[in-house]
């Protein structure tokens, strides 16, 4: 795929001229692409974002969801390679810094490039994950946990018509989420930050801390207020903190 064609997996905030880097950004179970709309040029006229876009949501709202999440990393990696000609650096919220995860490897096993940072959020590490039911509830009881986590308008819910659209995608991430269960942790070849609210009621600073056992090459911890999504409240902030770290080194 040449850079002039659209892709189906990714939006692409294209910068004025040929970019320094590129940041990949991969959304929350249930989230979309449209969660990074702010973040498109915030990074500087250098940096280029990409949202990946899931099937069945937004554009691809026609789209059966996926439910296994090394099938979704094996279809964004292969997107990848017509990107690569800068450094690529990774944020992943939630489900999608699993994924980012195994993007990162499958970039250094397939390709032979090792990303400039892989940057995760709100999530445990790969060998410290624990199984979720939540997917295999009923509707009530997994809206009832979206709610709990936040991040997801909730008047979406109240609508039926809205709530019969949004719900195969949220249940679908759910199962991925679940079925991606504890393995051990696979090194990686990138330098890995964590950042984490400190009032998230899913997963604590520890947690995150533990990712530094497949970071070999550096490991740095960012906690900010709020809760699951603090990334929300505290755009700004975590924008800036982001910023400096894809700055170019001196």
């Amino acid at each position: 795929m040449r850079l002039g064609t659209q892709s189906i997996w990714l939006r692409r905030y294209a910068t004025g001229a040929t970019p320094r880097l590129r940041l990949l950004c991969l959304p929350h179970a249930g989230g979309s692409a449209g969660f990074f709309h702010g973040w498109g040029h915030a990074f500087g006229d250098d940096v280029e974002v990409l949202a990946v876009r899931y099937p069945g949501r937004q554009e691809r709202i026609a789209e059966a969801p996926w439910t296994v999440l090394e099938e979704l990393a094996d279809a964004i990696a292969a997107e990848l390679p017509p990107y690569l000609d800068v450094p690529l650096a990774l944020f992943g919220h939630s489900m999608g810094a699993t994924l980012g995860y195994e993007i990162a490897l499958r970039l250094e096993q397939r390709h032979a490039v090792v990303p400039e940072l892989l940057m995760v959020s709100c999530r445990k590490a790969p060998h410290l994950l624990t199984p979720r039911t939540a997917a295999f509830a009923g509707d009530d009881e997994l809206l009832d946990e979206v709610r709990r986590l936040g991040g997801t308008d909730s008047a979406l819910f109240d609508d039926e018509g809205l709530r019969d659209l949004v719900l195969p995608a949220i249940r679908a991430d759910f199962e991925a989420v679940a079925r991606y269960t504890a393995r051990p942790g696979v090194p990686l070849g990138c330098p890995v930050v964590g950042y984490v609210g400190d009032s998230d009621p899913e997963i604590t600073a520890a947690e995150v801390r533990a990712w530094s056992g497949v970071a070999p090459k550096g490991f740095d911890l960012r906690e900010l207020p709020g809760g699951h999504f603090y990334l929300v409240e505290q755009r700004d902030a975590l924008i800036a903190d982001i910023r400096a770290r894809l700055a170019p080194k001196r």
